[in-house]
């Protein structure tokens, strides 16, 4: 009674003074425990003896008992039926409950269970907990006395969520578990069609033997409807090629199209694994829009592509929260602590980079690339009469990495403008062309100033797409002066569609501009390639839903399958001259 109305000076009488026993249980079980951890008074908890109640305080959720206790110097490493308080508090996805364990004692993060020997990233039920426990430093990897992962767990009891954080945070899809198990043998089993699909695209073989000579193939075909799709993207992963040489430029150019940037990192992963070499050794120049940038410049930077599978999947939930236009502060932090606060474009010299951007701060308005080397003198002066009128551009050797990637990427009603630039996407959301001519008008200041002897021809041009939207109807675009509410509508309607055909035209990647840079790579006799899925739903460049870009690299996957022959044709162009 004590307990349960919080009379802390009685209870200490009791307690202290009269010796109470406190493993006496009432008709449902309850100890004194129970009481005092339900009770309205935290303070309870202090009294000694009670000091045991931070299992079950974990397990109610009562953030204010656990701190309390902690404050009496509580035990976290105090075993109960589930193991240690962390792991309840995880069991019960208590987050407060575990922050505040965390916080008082961080080593907790690598307790294992007595009954599992399970950290306490196995017991995560739901993402937050999971993201909750790798933040605080948790081995993503770490295997249990049964021999599985924290992935095993999650894809055995097909939480798809947790599947997603483990594995866009480094976890080994091909790990074998109990049984010799791997993550896909799981999900196979329970055909769970979302989680293969995300296993495979991050990279699980569908050939690896368990300890009685299953595969996740065999398992595939025995019980699921998509076992052709599994093994036509699985395939994918043993086809690699031996390196040669080249003396001929090969340019790289990727589009804009914000999140969808993962169909890029698909593609740029099936022409390392075609050649057998990193993007920054196949390439010789490389050029970016938008979200193309950004990984334009992780490629040039050696950055591994998995990596930056894994850092979109991460990123798209901090970057793109709340309503648009977007806090710039989270894009700005990602940049920087992934290209470096302090890298300048020409910290990497080759191969040369080239980023897009719109100048905004005159009309009409001027198309600008961000480089990794020195322009020639005779293009600086071009347009100097007008250039007189704006703050002269920032020389290569002085500008900040993530500002260029900053600048290409500020698409109008998604962020800002960064400083005087917007998005590149609005002039050259497919920049091969512009790299082309760039290429061109850099190779004849080569001549012209006795260096011909560096000049190379332009052999190889790789064009890589987000994915194409499907065509849909558009009823009317008819805009004029109405004479009655039922025009009105019609204009009104009429008006919207005809400002998004605008922007439509504007920075659609396909159409005449990929037949444009076809026709001017056959009259130069230079390979041209372009790869670009067909989507069967339109995307949105801030898509954050873990299942809809799963889909996407899934259809990826497919198309580099059904399109295989290309990237060995391609990886033959760039490595052989």
């Amino acid at each position: 009674f004590s307990c349960q109305k919080g009379d802390l000076a009685s209870l200490q009488e009791l307690v202290n003074e009269c010796h109470a026993r406190l493993d006496l249980t009432d008709k449902n079980g309850d100890t004194v425990f129970h009481y005092a951890v339900r009770g309205t008074n935290p303070k309870v908890i202090e009294v000694r003896g009670l000091r045991k109640s931070l299992h079950f305080a974990c397990q109610l959720g009562r953030e204010d008992v656990v701190i309390s206790l902690l404050k009496v110097n509580a035990k976290c490493t105090n075993l109960g039926p589930l193991g240690y308080p962390i792991h309840t508090a995880m069991k019960n996805s208590q987050k407060k409950c575990a922050v505040a364990l965390l916080d008082k004692e961080i080593s907790q993060i690598q307790l294992v269970d007595s009954r599992h020997g399970a950290t306490p990233l196995h017991w995560a039920k739901n993402a937050e907990m999971t993201r909750l426990l790798i933040e605080y430093g948790c081995d993503v990897n770490f295997l249990s006395a049964t021999g599985d992962s924290a992935l095993h767990i999650a894809v055995r009891r097909g939480r798809f969520d947790c599947v997603m954080v483990l594995l866009t945070h480094g976890a080994m899809t091909n790990c074998k578990g109990k049984d010799g198990n791997t993550p896909l043998h799981l999900a196979m089993q329970q055909d769970h069609l979302e989680t293969i699909k995300a296993l495979i695209v991050f990279g699980a073989d569908m050939n690896i033997p368990n300890d009685v000579g299953e595969t996740p193939g065999l398992l595939a075909a025995r019980t699921s409807k998509e076992y052709q799709d599994y093994l036509h993207v699985s395939t994918l992963s043993s086809m690699v090629k031996k390196p040669d040489v080249t003396e001929q430029d090969r340019l790289l150019s990727l589009d804009g199209g914000g999140v969808r940037g993962v169909v890029l990192i698909q593609f740029l992963i099936a022409i390392e694994k075609a050649a057998g070499r990193p993007v920054r050794e196949l390439f010789d120049w490389v050029a970016g829009t938008s979200t193309g940038g950004i990984l334009a410049i992780a490629a040039v930077h050696a950055k591994p592509m998995d990596h930056m599978r894994c850092l979109y999947f991460r990123m798209k939930d901090e970057v793109f929260r709340g309503s648009r236009p977007y806090e710039s502060e989270p894009l700005e932090d990602f940049l920087k602590k992934e290209f470096g606060e302090n890298t300048k474009m020409t910290d990497v010299k080759n191969p040369k980079l080239l980023l897009t951007a719109t100048l905004c701060d005159r009309q009409p308005a001027q198309l600008h690339l961000f480089r990794n080397y020195n322009i020639p003198e005779d293009k600086s002066k071009i347009h100097s009469k007008a250039a007189s009128l704006f703050q002269p551009m920032t020389k290569p050797e002085d500008q900040l990495v993530w500002q260029a990637a900053r600048s290409s990427g500020a698409a109008p009603t998604y962020f800002r403008p960064f400083e005087r630039f917007l998005d590149g996407g609005l002039l050259a959301n497919n920049p091969t062309l512009d790299a082309m001519t760039e290429i061109n008008d850099y190779n004849k200041y080569l001549i012209q100033n006795g260096q011909g002897h560096k000049v190379k021809k332009l052999g190889v041009v790789v064009s890589l797409g987000t994915g194409k939207a499907p065509q849909v109807p558009v009823s009317s675009v008819d805009v004029f002066r109405p004479s009655n509410p039922w025009e009105l509508a019609k204009t009104v309607y009429g008006a919207k569609e005809l400002g998004k055909l605008v922007v439509d035209c504007c920075t659609d990647p396909d159409g005449p501009c990929i037949d444009r840079a076809r026709a001017w790579c056959n009259m130069i006799e230079a390979h041209y390639i372009r790869f670009n899925p067909p989507l069967e739903i339109d995307i949105m460049l801030d898509e954050v839903s873990d299942a809809i870009l799963v889909n996407l690299l899934w259809d990826t996957q497919l198309y580099i399958y059904k399109h295989w022959g290309q990237f060995e044709r391609l990886a033959e162009w760039l490595l052989n001259p």
